[in-house]
């Protein structure tokens, strides 16, 4: 079970300074048990923050948010954080990378080795199990992180753009690698992207933030068959949706951006 909720979550940087910056703002959903919800906004809108504060790693200024009726204090492993360049050990093999947390828990070697083998080889890595992290290719690296996270027997994978670093091919391979890794295990997955095309072809539903501060401006659900083809009528039509839903508040988002830099060329 995989089910988080953000109630009335607001977060404001540096509270009692002067530079006191309101990120997110009264944002309320519930992500449900099993669900692949993709996050998209403009830049600076919070996506990253509130991924952050459910992985527990930052918390909220107001508000709550609940995983499994339990409130979130802090880090958990049943949440992993899946961020944008691969966060492996370098001086660890692949094998002990996948394992590491299961060494925390004071799990067996025989054990853990086990179990990382057996999610390597769901991840197609089992081979590479005793190469070192810069003897991978950057999608292999993912893959071993996505392996890390389901060896510790996580709930959640929140993804922070994961992708967005790969070339074209590679990140078409790793969305659909990722999509059938999901279906297998139902696990609930939280991705934030700033790609429309990676939003329609994974997500069961897209929240869309505004422009910072980050409010939810809306929630859409892609109700399409998988594998979803992009050149598809259906996929044109959830592209031209979410950029249009998007739009004003990019231009919104950089007309800020812009006031807020005249305003420091002026101090």
């Amino acid at each position: 079970m995989g089910q988080i909720i953000c109630d009335h979550l607001s977060k404001i940087w540096n509270p009692d300074s002067a530079d006191a910056n309101l990120a997110i703002d009264e944002v309320s959903f519930t992500v449900h048990p099993g669900e692949f919800l993709v996050i998209i906004g403009p830049s600076g809108c919070g996506k990253s923050t509130l991924l952050s504060m459910m992985a527990g790693l930052d918390m909220p200024t107001s508000g709550a948010m609940i995983h499994n009726g339990e409130p979130i204090t802090g880090p958990s492993t049943d949440r992993s954080m899946i961020f944008q360049q691969a966060s492996l050990f370098p001086w660890l093999s692949v094998l002990d990378n996948v394992a590491f947390g299961l060494d925390l828990q004071g799990i067996s070697k025989q054990e853990r080795t086990e179990r990382a083998k057996q999610y390597l080889q769901q991840v197609g890595l089992l081979k590479s199990a005793t190469r070192y992290p810069h003897q991978l290719s950057g999608g292999m690296q993912q893959r071993a992180c996505i392996a890390r996270a389901l060896c510790l027997g996580t709930d959640v994978l929140l993804m922070d753009e994961p992708f967005a670093a790969l070339d074209v091919q590679t990140r078409h391979q790793m969305q659909k690698f990722l999509l059938e890794l999901w279906e297998g295990t139902n696990k609930t997955v939280v991705f934030v992207t700033h790609h429309i095309d990676e939003a329609v072809y994974l997500a069961d539903r897209v929240l869309i933030l505004t422009a910072n501060p980050g409010r939810v401006l809306e929630m859409i659900p892609i109700e399409m068959e998988r594998p979803r083809d992009m050149m598809s009528k259906g996929f044109e039509y959830h592209r031209n949706l979410f950029v249009e839903h998007l739009r004003s508040e990019v231009v919104r988002a950089f007309e800020e951006q812009e006031l807020a830099e005249m305003l420091d060329t002026r101090v």
